[in-house]
């Protein structure tokens, strides 16, 4: 038999490998980007609760100011000292309502309470988002990467994999800052 060449097939198993530690990274990368994106919707329906809430209580402030101020004209114009007592009374229900309502410590469900919590969620919400993008710049990456050292292996250049192997830092430079420092970085 003419010459069979020896082939040496251990640079297609380097490449077989990185394209194994890039796949492993990219399922990392994915996952991470899931659970940011998911985090990210329930900060996000969090922070509306909250804000619709503050609303709410807003909404009944004014009303209960409006009764203070209207039945202040009663007050005013009763001639009978217990019906004026008992339009006071009540004034100083609604009055005591009205700042409860805009601070209420104990139960976190004052208008200020409410205002920190939900800007809390937002800020999570945004963290979030922020790590979730650079998750899924990063599984792009490695997506990308897999490409070139797959490529590599059918062309037989290794130029491409060099290329994969830069692409798969860039990967786990951007997953790590999505997983370490979302907002260090703007994308």
């Amino acid at each position: 038999m003419a010459g069979h060449a020896h082939v040496d097939h251990s640079g297609d198993k380097r490449i077989a490998l990185l394209i194994a530690i890039l796949a492993l990274f990219l399922a990392l990368a994915e996952t991470g980007a899931k659970s940011a994106q998911t985090e990210a919707i329930t900060r996000n329906v969090e922070a509306a609760n909250l804000w619709s809430f503050f609303q709410a209580r807003t909404i009944r402030q004014t009303t209960l100011r409006t009764a203070v101020e209207e039945t202040e004209l009663d007050r005013a114009a009763a001639s009978d000292p217990a019906l004026r007592t008992a339009i006071e009374a009540q004034q100083k229900v609604w009055r005591d309502t009205i700042a409860r309502w805009e601070s209420e410590p104990a139960t976190g469900d004052g208008r200020r309470e409410l205002t920190e919590r939900a800007r809390a969620a937002e800020a999570k919400r945004d963290r979030d988002m922020a790590a979730y993008h650079h998750y899924e710049y990063g599984a792009a990456a490695f997506q990308v990467a897999i490409v070139l050292a797959s490529a590599s292996i059918i062309t037989g250049v290794p130029l491409l994999a060099v290329g994969g192997i830069v692409l798969g830092l860039v990967g786990v430079a951007l997953t790590g800052i999505g997983f370490f420092a979302p907002e260090a970085v703007h994308l």
